[in-house]
């Protein structure tokens, strides 16, 4: 019995006062594990499922946190853009996004109606799209699309 009072020893009394003999008899039996059913990996993993799939041969950008696709190569305008938090690029048309409400915001290029965009598979705020620009040399840029580069990444045939 002097070996099973060891054995019970309460631990956090140990490390304070040398440690304090469970009586027998005090402590719940063993109860064992539930059991684990084991599920095919498949089944293990959250469904990756977006609106539009993005051809496996074409270029092509994804969110770099959930890797739903955003956009085809093709429809790249422009690399040399300014986001809120660094570089990003201009895209005639995007794909898995969603808009949130217009707003004007004073940009570097003036003042533009703006809706924010995110990811719809993961929610991250990925840029905006120019709802409307206020001076005529902008113009081009309406109902066009800001990804930033922190929230996308390559995939498909990049050398």
């Amino acid at each position: 019995t002097a070996s099973l009072g060891a054995l019970l020893r309460c631990f956090p009394c140990e490390r304070l006062c040398g440690g304090c003999a469970v009586p027998p008899g005090a402590l719940p039996p063993a109860m064992p594990p539930p059991a684990r059913r084991r599920l095919p990996p498949a089944a293990r993993l959250p469904p990756r499922t977006f609106r539009s799939y993005l051809p496996r041969s074409h270029r092509t950008y994804s969110c770099v946190h959930c890797r739903a696709h955003l956009a085809r190569h093709e429809e790249l305008i422009s690399k040399s853009f300014q986001g809120s938090h660094g570089r990003a690029y201009l895209f005639n048309s995007v794909v898995n996004v969603g808009c949130g409400p217009a707003e004007q915001r004073l940009l570097l290029t003036g003042l533009h109606s703006v809706a924010d965009i995110f990811c719809q598979s993961c929610k991250t705020t990925l840029g905006w799209k120019y709802e409307q620009a206020f001076e005529s040399s902008q113009k081009y840029k309406e109902g066009k699309f800001i990804i930033e580069m922190s929230h996308m990444v390559k995939e498909n045939g990049w050398d």
